[in-house]
């Protein structure tokens, strides 16, 4: 799950739907939240790791965080850690993995709320053959994210279908139901 706390209803904190999420069985999340200090990425970071999740920081690291999660044209960070980057084409998915990437994430996979006019979404065989482990995002609900895993991608990365939901535990653990 990929965390915007600008998409969680009123009456609710990111804390909330962090924890709510955890709860539903969730294991990692990508701490995005860009326009925050890093030490106050870094409280969110360790309120999330305390509820039992893993957390990856997006774009630059954060102390605390397991890893770090680039944007497509950033180089390969230059210390040691786990490492993903952000891809819009197998391409960059290729150029990542001979940059010693562990993971990234394809989109868009379909339409989606969280980036109105991004895509168009990519075919399905965009997910297959690729040499490491791809998450598909964008547009990923239960209703499609079994169709994802099913058109090759190791996983799925959400964020609008679960900050913007009214139970975020329940679409936590849909998304999982539907990846088994």
């Amino acid at each position: 799950m990929l965390t915007d706390r600008t998409q969680v209803p009123a009456g609710r904190t990111l804390r909330e739907v962090l924890a709510a999420s955890a709860d539903a069985g969730l294991t990692t999340v990508l701490l995005r939240e860009l326009d925050l200090p890093d030490v106050e990425r870094a409280r969110i970071a360790e309120h999330a790791r305390a509820a039992g999740l893993e957390v990856v920081a997006a774009h630059r690291a954060v102390p605390g965080c397991s890893g770090v999660h680039l944007p497509s044209a950033a180089p390969a960070p230059g210390f040691p850690t786990r490492w993903g980057r952000s891809c819009h084409r197998r391409a960059d998915v290729t150029a990542s993995a001979v940059d010693g990437a562990w993971w990234a994430t394809l989109s868009p996979y379909a339409v989606t709320r969280s980036k109105p006019g991004h895509g168009p979404p990519l075919p399905p065989t965009a997910w297959t053959g690729l040499p490491l482990s791809v998450y598909a995002l964008g547009g990923i609900t239960p209703d499609n994210a079994a169709a994802a895993r099913g058109a090759g991608a190791w996983g799925v990365a959400v964020m609008g279908a679960v900050m913007r939901a009214e139970d975020p535990a329940a679409v936590v653990a849909a998304l999982i139901e539907a990846v088994r």
